[in-house]
């Protein structure tokens, strides 16, 4: 149901087309870099790597615990009200976001998957890219499911699902609940994005990079995930913060990833604990974004890499709430 130049998204593109060695300040918040010193994953985030805004190195000390937000000085000022209009769920037995309290938010976005792919509300190509016939994503059994394929060409390709030009929100919680790929190349993530003439607000709220393996720290020895990163940019280049953590193996099961963006804050959350914030201020609407891509920190997908839907980056349900 729904209640609802040149820039670093193209970069993106290309870094998925092959551009292994593209690096973290154009390839999201984790390219490159390392969580962990030997991909140890465990329930609790026992290491970490931060990059604040004052710095375009790649994280290298898997040690590192201690943050320092971005001190760009935020604007108090309310952004204008031109997001475009959106319809506001009704709050009686609306589900609230995990961990937080019920009574500060009201629901403002759900699709949990139980209709298929509703194309009023999403659209299954980015807006410079042409439309790839071959299918690599559906709706079943309550889930999105997207996942790697080769299309009649041989190549794999990038697949994003976007509410760009149906959905646009400005602060609120966003989250969802996923269990991500595994596998040489793929990159899976949710995030918020806009395009605004030459502008390219962006939070990315999860980016995986399995394909790394252990000597990268972003997977295991059977290339499973085992670390992602949570990042926020001003701008196209400007980077505000991030942040990477290592986990269990996110392939195994469920998890919940979440951001609650206020007017000078980004707070993230994995499975309802905080694991980083950014003090920046984000005013512009953004529309919401899963996709699976290839590249960066995962490498290049190859015969190794598991095709077919049993290797999905599968959603049980995405949803937004605006405060109260």
């Amino acid at each position: 149901m729904i209640t609802v130049s040149f820039d670093r998204y193209a970069l993106r593109k290309f870094a998925c087309a092959g551009a292994a060695t593209i690096l973290l300040a154009s390839c999201g918040g984790g390219g490159g870099g390392s969580p962990s010193a030997d991909g140890t994953a465990q329930d609790e985030y026992l290491k970490t790597t931060n990059t604040n805004a004052n710095s375009n190195a790649h994280p290298t000390s898997p040690e590192s615990t201690t943050e320092t937000p971005s001190t760009t000085s935020p604007t108090t000022t309310p952004p204008t009200t031109t997001t475009p209009p959106t319809t506001t769920a009704p709050t009686t037995g609306a589900p609230a976001p995990y961990g937080q309290d019920a009574s500060a938010y009201a629901l403002s976005f759900s699709d949990e998957f139980d209709n298929g792919f509703r194309t009023s509300i999403w659209n299954d190509t980015v807006w410079y890219e042409s439309p790839n016939a071959t299918k690599n994503y559906t709706v079943e059994n309550g889930a999105l499911k997207i996942w790697p394929q080769r299309d009649a060409s041989g190549r794999f390709f990038n697949r994003a699902v976007d509410t760009d030009g149906k959905y646009y929100q400005t602060y609120g919680y966003f989250e969802i609940e996923a269990k991500l790929p595994v596998g040489k190349g793929v990159w899976p993530a949710f995030w918020l994005f806009n395009h605004i003439d030459a502008r390219r607000p962006e939070i990315d709220v999860m980016e995986a990079y399995p394909g790394g393996g252990p000597n990268s720290g972003w997977g295991d020895a059977n290339l499973h995930p085992v670390a992602f990163a949570a990042t926020v940019w001003r701008d196209e280049t400007v980077m505000a913060g991030t942040k990477t953590i290592a986990t269990t193996d996110l392939s195994a099961g469920f998890h919940k990833y979440a951001v609650k963006w206020e007017p000078n804050k980004q707070t993230f959350y994995f499975d309802g604990k905080e694991f980083y914030s950014v003090n920046v201020s984000m005013p512009d609407p953004m529309y919401l974004m899963l996709d699976l891509w290839y590249g960066s920190a995962s490498g290049q997908p190859d015969d190794s890499t598991p095709q077919g839907k049993g290797n999905s980056f599968e959603v049980n349900y995405i949803r937004a709430w605006q405060f109260k």
